[in-house]
């Protein structure tokens, strides 16, 4: 199982004379109702809504991350519908992403017994990159209700060279966590050359100027705890 790397030594091998600002696509998937779309709420918007419409096709979130004085990275985060009637449109959108979150309910066996299956399809769709994939076992405020264990899903993620995090949407655990974790990861491969920026590939974009006008967030992001929102083991 891979873990997110710290950018200290990352960031010796950056220019300090020049700022770099990156955009990374990251595609989440996983069955319906394992609680894509409220992850991705409560990263992007700060809210939890506790019932929402499922999403149809593919629905489109933003936020810019910055990760050290001189690396900025606006992540694209795409939120795929689970339903069978919407994956071949899910599929179009595999190709050009450099990150992919694999969302199960530990409430809900079946969706991380269908985690097998979303990761097979993704890389059965990804053109030869070196994608970073996170399996998130998400809703751990139900954990009395409990189905799936958390070594089950840490013995999965070892199984197929992925990051694994437990989350919560509606106790806001390990949400800045895992999709810092992913920022990350994609940046370090970046940096130390595991990451082609292929001509025709939207995954990553580099931008050595620092852009203007752009919203850039001012939370925590040194992975330590803040008192409220890190929660899981």
């Amino acid at each position: 199982m891979l873990s997110a790397y710290p950018l200290d030594s990352l960031e010796m091998r950056e220019r300090k004379d020049t700022k770099y600002f990156y955009q990374f696509r990251v595609i989440i998937i996983g069955d319906s109702t394992v609680g894509k779309s409220s992850l991705l709420r409560q990263f992007t918007e700060g809210q939890f809504i506790e019932s929402s419409d499922p999403t149809v096709g593919v629905d489109f979130h933003v936020r810019v991350l910055q990760l050290n004085e001189n690396i900025r990275v606006k992540l694209q985060l795409w939120d795929t519908a689970g339903q069978e009637r919407f994956r071949s449109i899910t599929k179009t959108y595999y190709r050009n992403c450099a990150g992919c979150l694999i969302v199960y309910d530990i409430s809900n066996r079946e969706s991380f017994e269908h985690a097998r299956d979303w990761l097979y399809e993704a890389h059965q769709s990804i053109d030869d990159q070196n994608v970073v994939f996170l399996l998130i076992g998400h809703k751990v405020d139900l954990d009395y209700q409990r189905e799936v264990t958390t070594s089950e899903g840490e013995a999965f993620a070892n199984a197929h060279d992925m990051i694994f995090m437990e989350t919560s949407a509606k106790v806001l655990c390990n949400v800045e966590e895992a999709f810092l974790c992913v920022t990350k990861e994609i940046y370090r491969r970046l940096v130390e050359g595991d990451i082609d920026q292929k001509e025709g590939w939207d995954g990553i974009k580099t931008i050595p100027f620092r852009p203007t006008g752009l919203y850039v967030s001012n939370e925590n992001l040194t992975g330590h705890d803040d008192g409220h929102r890190r929660c899981c083991r």
